[in-house]
């Protein structure tokens, strides 16, 4: 493999040690950041430009799906392994959608990662896990990768808030609007989006485009 300079995002420190100990021994990798949240890990990430980039997919401050859109965005040739302990059948063909090589369940042996490691710095793609994949067809997976984006201007607004992580009556206050109009908008959104809780509609801003790095 080439010289790979590695940042890991993992907010289990005990499962974030292990991961550290177990890629020293790879010849040529060296870990050059190790965050347990996601932001500082973004922010890292965008400034010092990493060849890889291995993330949990749920952390305390962002959801992994959105730090991967923003890297891609930011840095293209940036490869990317997910790590989860909340495998879907949809989750391959939505991390495809964003650009992701692979991802690895944790429940799996931390083998798996060292392949996945030598398999997508190839350019290939590799997604380990009990879990049966649902890939959908190609035209789903583009569908996923550019939904249509069918909200106002103010759903677009409240929608990148709820993806942030704001309640309605803080989406009140800084749009300066009543809590119930906030909630009609959020139920609005859902109906059109089609999801029915927040990491889904989180989801679905990122792939729209409507989240920010």
């Amino acid at each position: 493999m080439r010289q790979l300079h590695t940042v890991i995002i993992e907010d289990e420190s005990m499962f974030r040690q292990l991961l550290r100990s177990t890629l020293k021994g790879v010849a040529g990798l060296s870990v050059v950041g190790e965050f347990d949240r996601g932001r500082p890990g973004l922010e890292f990430c965008l400034k010092a430009k990493p060849n890889l980039l291995i993330v949990d997919l749920v952390l305390p401050d962002m959801h992994g799906l959105e730090i991967a859109a923003a890297v891609r965005r930011a840095v293209p040739d940036m490869r990317i392994l997910v790590l989860t302990s909340h495998p879907s059948e949809r989750l391959p063909a939505e991390l495809i959608a964003i650009g992701v090589g692979g991802y690895v369940d944790k429940s799996e042996p931390l083998s798996f990662v060292l392949n996945a490691i030598e398999t997508i710095d190839r350019g290939g793609m590799y997604f380990a896990t009990q879990i049966g994949a649902k890939w959908g067809s190609i035209e789903e997976i583009t569908r996923l990768r550019r939904p249509k984006i069918t909200l106002t201007p103010r759903e677009q607004q409240i929608a990148r808030l709820v993806a942030a992580g704001q309640l309605s009556r803080e989406i009140a206050q800084t749009l300066n609007l009543g809590v119930r109009t906030v909630e009609k908008h959020r139920g609005n959104i859902m109906r059109k989006v089609g999801v029915h809780e927040v990491a889904s509609l989180t989801r679905w801003c990122i792939q729209a485009g409507l989240t920010e790095p």
